[in-house]
């Protein structure tokens, strides 16, 4: 598998890449391409475009959870795709796999939208969709992990603003969050968007989904933004408990948190521009 960093809140030093508060992966897997969450506006594109990735050749697309900094990038991709039919110039049409809640409208505090900009209408009419709760398999070795189950009393409670649901305003707990897992011939990789759901409760989802319990990286954000709280300390616990080999923590992880996990795992640096292809099958 070899991932590519198009979006996140770091850049690589000494590398001309733009970064911006949201996430982008894409991910090669099993000779399929996925492109995992589109960040806050067209910077994945742009990188993408800078690190000779097309993007016209997207096998499928995973939505990590429908908030603004992982959903606001399809507006601009879908105009892309309108560009490309206008020029005679071919794509695929992918295949977009989230939860069945990815869509809803969502609130916090002053800010009237923080969730998806593109209705599933809409998001319909340009993409082949496969919107479901359930884990899904998206090629030989890599898992769309559905809904998070949240277990561990210490993470995936805290609701972020209010969403918009079956025609009323509730407290949003982000049920919507998902990850995916990538299998290995050494373990899982996890890759995840924000990891409301809790990056302990994300990881053992991972493992009851593909049945395997050994995990050698986790990337992606881990909402840990409050190094003093007991959240860190328990991540942390768990991780060397699991013997989780190391992290790629980034996105909505703080500095500090990183320095404190690096206590009990091995702490890789992330940016945008960055590709990791050092996880053989």
């Amino acid at each position: 598998m070899k991932l590519r960093v198009l979006a996140d809140n770091n850049t690589i030093i000494d590398r001309y890449f733009l970064g911006e508060p949201g996430l982008s992966f894409l991910i090669e897997a099993d000779s399929e391409k996925i492109l995992f969450d589109m960040g806050y506006s067209d910077v994945f594109v742009k990188n993408a475009f800078k690190m000779g990735e097309t993007l016209r050749d997207i096998d499928k697309v995973v939505f990590s959870h429908g908030h603004v900094d992982h959903t606001w990038g399809l507006d601009p991709y879908i105009r892309l795709m309108n560009e490309w039919e206008i020029e005679g110039i071919d794509f695929k049409k992918s295949l977009f796999v989230a939860h069945e809640e990815v869509f809803l409208s969502r609130r916090f505090e002053q800010f009237k939208e923080i969730g998806s900009l593109v209705s599933e209408e809409k998001c319909g009419r340009h993409f082949n969709m496969a919107l479901t709760n359930e884990p899904f398999k998206l090629t030989e070795n890599l898992w769309y992990l559905g809904q998070i189950e949240r277990k561990h009393d210490f993470e995936g409670k805290l609701a972020i603003g209010e969403v918009f649901r079956k025609g009323k305003w509730e407290m949003d707990t982000i049920i919507d969050d998902t990850a995916m897992a990538y299998q290995t011939g050494e373990g899982l990789v996890v890759i995840t968007g924000c990891s409301h759901a809790g990056i302990c409760n994300i990881i053992e989802q991972a493992k009851r989904v593909t049945g395997e319990n050994r995990v050698i990286d986790v990337i992606g954000g881990f909402h840990l933004m409050e190094p003093d709280s007991p959240q860190i300390e328990r991540t942390g616990q768990y991780f060397k408990e699991n013997k989780i080999e190391k992290i790629h923590a980034c996105h909505c992880t703080c500095l500090e948190a990183k320095i404190k996990l690096s206590e009990y795992t091995k702490v890789e640096a992330v940016g945008s521009g960055m590709t990791i292809e050092d996880w053989a099958y």
